[in-house]
């Protein structure tokens, strides 16, 4: 059986240091890498996605200077800077494809990122006849819950490592595990 490992969002701005920084953001990265370390063989292919934002815009309405932190955010993830770049204690050395979602428009799920080759994520499914998917990454409540429920809209199997992800607040990333689990994903630990 062929497996994807969706490494959602693991960027300085989204861990404690960053401009949106999630709570248990590092500790999540140091978990991934662990459990990369552990089972990367186990996947055909690891994705990692990252918001990568253009720096001169306002990238579609998506950074505003008085956000409501649903819609609008404070700038983040700009492309090139440290924010967007992974964060420091997640180990890349076994991701197979990375993903820039944004790009002068708001993104929030990993199926809306592109490589710099061109791929997306449902060209490098459909060219491993991958349709089992791991999901793990930053925030609970926003973006894996768009990559969850991207995947399974397009007829794909998925699992969230519960483990390996970390919210913005803990009432709306229960929400959004609900949410996820009652469209049809199974939640999990890695066990890691």
């Amino acid at each position: 059986m062929t497996r994807a490992l969706f490494i959602v969002d693991v960027q300085n701005d989204f861990t404690e240091r960053g401009a949106l920084g999630v709570e248990g953001g590092d500790v999540v990265a140091a978990r991934i890498s662990r459990y990369l370390e552990l089972h990367a063989h186990e996947y055909t292919v690891v994705i990692a996605s990252r918001d990568w934002h253009h720096g001169d815009d306002d990238n579609g309405g998506h950074f505003s200077a008085t956000p409501d932190f649903v819609d609008t955010w404070p700038v983040h993830c700009v492309g090139g800077t440290y924010g967007a770049d992974y964060d420091e204690v997640f180990d890349t050395s076994r991701v197979t494809h990375h993903l820039k979602k944004g790009q002068g428009r708001p993104a929030y799920s990993l199926f809306e990122g592109i490589s710099d080759d061109g791929a997306t994520a449902a060209s490098i499914l459909d060219g491993h006849g991958i349709r089992d998917i791991d999901l793990v990454g930053i925030a609970t409540d926003y973006c894996v819950r768009a990559s969850a429920l991207d995947a399974l809209s397009a007829g794909r199997r998925v699992r969230v490592l519960t483990d390996l992800i970390a919210g913005v607040h803990p009432d709306s990333s229960a929400a959004a595990l609900r949410e996820i689990e009652g469209a049809g994903a199974m939640l999990a630990t890695s066990g890691a």
